[in-house]
């Protein structure tokens, strides 16, 4: 069985705890996942069966989609509604839709953020949060992260009892945001603290919501035999590269991972990123720019070396 299937994670599991069970439940190891989600969160959690685990990081590095919701008047240790609030800023008054749209606008493009203490970046070879369960501080490394595009989707609700106000949003973005740290910077723009006190992934490495599959119907699909209805090809994938279709003479030289040449494939200028080689209307390989040739590409990773 190879190929891609999304999967929908429900909260209270890890990223792992899904690839252990799907590995019973599918009888088969090599499965692995394009995306790890935290355990608190639900949403759509790229699964990879066999020969698929060779795309998953081109799975990884595609852009997903969150919705979720902010609450302004408080900020916890992680960030979100799981941990302990470490400062409050009660609001007297709530803020205009103006502002708050400008603030969340503001963070639009690229942009630099700080990751949470509480998240799985390394720093001196440990994990944030070792540190901070431990109780030490360390200086956390800034990181670049892409948003595409960030909106509040309902009217900001004020609660003049816990002088809060929320409001649910949509955010679009690359690989290695947290949008935890989004809502917390969403805050500081307004001066206020925040806190992200919702989440759920609409979609992630080009799976949507609308096509994925529980465990438990992935188990019924399995028990009655058509579980390769929602099976995606490995081609699946690799649909943001461009595509290249060779020849049997070529192919027999691809398999084996050999260099190439730009006129090999029918380009005239070095590509600017990976190639996808097919053929017989399957992906085979990716190649990309050698930089030690002129005119030269050799194979980023070979993903069939016989055709079924």
């Amino acid at each position: 069985m190879d190929g891609i299937l999304a999967l929908w994670k429900e909260p209270g599991m890890t990223s792992h705890d899904c690839v252990f069970k799907l590995r019973k439940i599918l009888h088969m190891k090599k499965i692995g996942h394009g995306g790890t989600l935290d355990p608190g969160v639900p949403g759509v959690l790229p699964i990879c069966l066999g020969k698929g685990t060779k795309v998953i990081e081109f799975l990884s590095d595609s852009g997903k989609v969150y919705e979720g919701e902010i609450t302004l008047g408080f900020a916890t240790d992680t960030e979100d509604a799981s941990g302990t609030v470490v400062e409050r800023t009660p609001l007297s008054e709530p803020f205009s839709n103006s502002a708050i749209d400008a603030a969340m606008k503001s963070m639009v493009g690229e942009i630099t953020q700080i990751p949470p203490m509480y998240s799985a970046v390394k720093v001196n070879g440990r994990r944030l949060y070792e540190y901070a369960r431990a109780g030490e501080s360390v200086e956390r490394p800034k990181r670049k992260a892409l948003i595409a595009s960030f909106e509040r989707t309902t009217e900001p609700v004020w609660n003049p009892e816990e002088q809060t106000q929320s409001w649910r949003f949509k955010v679009s973005c690359g690989k290695g945001t947290y949008v935890r740290t989004l809502a917390y910077d969403t805050g500081k723009h307004l001066s206020s603290a925040a806190c992200m006190t919702d989440l759920t992934r609409l979609a992630s490495g080009g799976l949507t919501k609308e096509q994925s599959l529980t465990l438990a119907e992935v188990t019924d699909a399995m028990a009655e035999g058509r579980l390769e209805e929602f099976i995606l090809p490995i081609e699946y994938g690799l649909k943001d590269f461009k595509r290249l279709d060779i020849s049997k003479e070529l192919w027999a030289r691809v398999k084996n991972g050999a260099r190439l040449t730009l006129a090999d494939v029918g380009l005239e200028e070095m590509p600017q990123a990976p190639v996808a080689l097919y053929y017989q209307e399957k992906a085979v390989s990716l190649y990309q720019a050698n930089p030690k040739e002129e005119n030269g590409l050799k194979p980023l990773k070979v993903l069939r070396t016989e055709m079924e």
